[in-house]
Order: C-alpha cells, then sequence, then structure tokens
C-alpha cells in the first residue's frame, strides 16, 4: 500500500479527465530543454579540453629541459642521463626557431623543430600520423604539416627553400636559404600544428640557427604525462639544478586554464536556462494548490497531517524535475551520439558548423563525464526543491476554515 504522501501525489498528477496535465507536460518538456543542452554544451567543452590534451601531447613532450645559461652543449650526454631514469620512454636533443619558407613564390613562416633523426619516433606521434610520403629526417629531409603543405602547394618529393633567421638578425652578412627535399606530410587534425611545424634533423638546424654544436632544448617522454610532477621531479634531480625541467601543463597553462574557465561560465550561464524551466514547475504547483484548495481544507480537517500534505505536494514537484532530468540526460546523449551526422547534413546546407580554420580542430569532439552528469542532476533538484517551497508552504499552512470559505 502506498504512504499516503505519494498516493496523494499520484493522483494529482493524473487529472480526473486526461492521462496526464497538460500544463506537467510542458513543465516537464521546460526541464528536459534545459537540462539537454547542459548535457550537450558541457560534453562538447569537455571534449574541447581533452582533445587538446592529445593533440599536444603527440607533437610536444611530456617535459622539457633547457638551460639556466643558454645552450646546452652537452647534449648526447645528457640524453643518455635522462633516458636511464625510471619510467622514461623517450629522450630527444631539439632546437626550435622560427623561419621562412619558401616554395615556388609562396611563403610561410612555421617554428622549425630539428631534432635527432635517430630518436625522433620515441619523442613524437607524428610517424603514426603520416598523411603522405615518410617520417624520415634523414639526408637533409623535411616534414611538413598538412595545412602547410596545401598553402605551399607541395607535396612529398618536392624541395623547399628555408631562409635562416640569421638572414634578419645579422644585416653585414648574407645567408642563402637551404634547399631541403620533402620526405614526408603529417596531419594530426589541428590547425595549429599542421599550419605552423616543419620538423628536420638538428644538425639541418643548427646551420640555419648557427650553431656547430648543442641544442636548445631536451624533448623527454615518460610512462604517463599526467604524473609530470613526479617525473619532473625525477628528472631534475637526476640532471642538476642547472637545468629547468618544465612540463607540458607550464607550456600551456594559458590554455588549459582559459578551457576550464570557460567550460565554468557556459555552465553558469546555461544553468539560468534550466532554473527558468524549474520555475515552469512552481507554476504548476501553484495552480494546482489554488484549484485543490477545498481538498487540502478537508484533508487537513479530517486530521492528516501537515507535513505529509507538504510531503506530497514537493514529490510532485520531484516527479517532474526527475523525469526532465532524465529525459533531457538521454536527449543530450542522443544528440551527442549523432553529432557528426548533424554536422554532415548541415553542411550540405552550406552551414558551416565547426571550420577548423577558426576552432583549429577538424571535428566536434565531445565526451560526457559521470562528473558532469551528477552535477547536472544534483542542481536541478536542489533548485526544484528551492522553487516548489512557495507554494508547499502555501498548501501546508492553509487552515481549513478559510480553505472552505474560499471555496
Amino acid at each position: 500500500m502506498f504512504p499516503f504522501s505519494l498516493f496523494l501525489a499520484s493522483k494529482y498528477l493524473k487529472p480526473k479527465r486526461s492521462f496526464i496535465s497538460v500544463v506537467t507536460v510542458f513543465s516537464v518538456l521546460g526541464v528536459l530543454l534545459g537540462v539537454s543542452i547542459l548535457v550537450i554544451v558541457l560534453s562538447v567543452m569537455t571534449g574541447f579540453d581533452n582533445m587538446w590534451r592529445t593533440k599536444i601531447l603527440s607533437f610536444k613532450p611530456h617535459l622539457t629541459v633547457v638551460s639556466r645559461y643558454g645552450t646546452i652543449e652537452n647534449d648526447d650526454q645528457l640524453c643518455e642521463q635522462i633516458a636511464a631514469i625510471d619510467g622514461v620512454t623517450g629522450v630527444a636533443a631539439s632546437i626550435e626557431s622560427r623561419v621562412m619558407v619558401q616554395y615556388e613564390g609562396r611563403l610561410s613562416a612555421p617554428v622549425l623543430l630539428g631534432i635527432t633523426p635517430e630518436r625522433a619516433a620515441s619523442v613524437s606521434q607524428i610517424p603514426k600520423h603520416m598523411l603522405m610520403g615518410e617520417f624520415n629526417l634523414a639526408d637533409d629531409g623535411v616534414v611538413l604539416g598538412s595545412d602547410m603543405a596545401s598553402q605551399l602547394g607541395v607535396v612529398a618529393g618536392d624541395e623547399i627553400f628555408v631562409h635562416s633567421p640569421m638572414s634578419v638578425m645579422a644585416q653585414d652578412e648574407v645567408h642563402l636559404p637551404e634547399a631541403l627535399p620533402v620526405a614526408g606530410i603529417f596531419d594530426l587534425g589541428m590547425r595549429d600544428f599542421d599550419g605552423g611545424f616543419v620538423l628536420t634533423s638538428i644538425g639541418v638546424a643548427r646551420d640555419l640557427v648557427g650553431l656547430d654544436s648543442g641544442a636548445y632544448s631536451i624533448y623527454v617522454m615518460t610512462e604517463d604525462p599526467f604524473q609530470f610532477a613526479k617525473f619532473a621531479a625525477r628528472v631534475g634531480d637526476a640532471i642538476g639544478p642547472q637545468y629547468i625541467v618544465r612540463t607540458w601543463q607550464e607550456v600551456d597553462k594559458l590554455l588549459f586554464d582559459a578551457l576550464a574557465h570557460e567550460k565554468t561560465m557556459m555552465f553558469i550561464l546555461l544553468a539560468f536556462i534550466t532554473v527558468v524551466a524549474i520555475f515552469c514547475v512552481t507554476v504548476t504547483l501553484i495552480v494546482i494548490v489554488v484549484q485543490k484548495t477545498s481538498e487540502i481544507g478537508l484533508l487537513k480537517a479530517l486530521g492528516i497531517p501537515t507535513w505529509k500534505i507538504l510531503l506530497a505536494f514537493l514529490i510532485h514537484g520531484w516527479v517532474q524535475c526527475l523525469v526532465g532530468t532524465l529525459a533531457g540526460i538521454g536527449i543530450g546523449l542522443l544528440i551527442l551520439t549523432n553529432l557528426p551526422n548533424i554536422v554532415r547534413t548541415l553542411a550540405r546546407c552550406n552551414v558551416s558548423v565547426f571550420p577548423k580554420e577558426i576552432y583549429g580542430l577538424s571535428e566536434i569532439p565531445w565526451e560526457t563525464s559521470a562528473r558532469d552528469l551528477i552535477q547536472i542532476c544534483v542542481m536541478v533538484m536542489v533548485v526544484c526543491t528551492l522553487s516548489c517551497i512557495i507554494p508547499v508552504l502555501r498548501a501546508a499552512f492553509l487552515e481549513p476554515v478559510e480553505a472552505f470559505r474560499q471555496e
């Protein structure tokens, strides 16, 4: 047998003349839309964060070692020392410098990344994302991103001219450009990397920046990139205080902080939509309290405790919010699952939803976390409870005599 409060709430949810109240349906739909929007937006923001991490970690090292005093001269010895540390899976000396790339009258100004050829595969995922040609830095070969190759009109096997930055810094000297063959073209699906970097051997990079030996930094890969603090401490203790160890989170801290703050702000702003929808539940309860004034008075005259009547209306509001929340989560996940199809359909209608040149990624990323869903459910139920207080209190403290008089 149902408790009285639950029985009364079920009676009010199901009117006499219809299966369910139209007002209740619209209240549930309002909560459904608000929750589904929250689920979609938070999932996309979480996907952005995770995809940026994945893309960055596929290109950049987990740790970067630089000297406090300029160039690292004993780079080979330092690489061997770091490679012997427990948990280190890859290490390579590197040189980064902005250069000018020319091909048949077309120009680009990418970052040249010179790296030890035999160690390159251990510190980069680019060899797994080759679109054309091969990842081969031997014989002065270079590897370009797909966006830069498209911009310059380059394919694997072509020869590009790379102008040294010393041509600008040394006004009294003439530095001829280096003619370098394009060994391959990679595609990481991220504009900043596909259009902003050229990879070559560290020997070529030294010639372009005017170094006889040494490197600017040491790239280090570890077993777990998310335990960067532990591995950074290990590397720092092993190589001494004359070197600085930077983690991938420190290097791209601004980007990840911006994503985290943007996600928080989107949650706060979109939560107001859900709050407005929840107040539809309040309106529904007010209407029911007004309609059932005489019944409430009769129940109280018969000795029904006030708290049971109060609980009945709270259950009425909770059921609407709970149904709307669960349905909203389901609709949101359904839309996210079919997001690629939706984007393709809009593209056929000449609506560009997610252009790579703006967002820097080749597809809309999304990932739903249990934490986000729990936060949404808790927020909806708390706001629902607070929004039900006014009509519930009115029903609970209604005097039987006053109820019959209003009737």
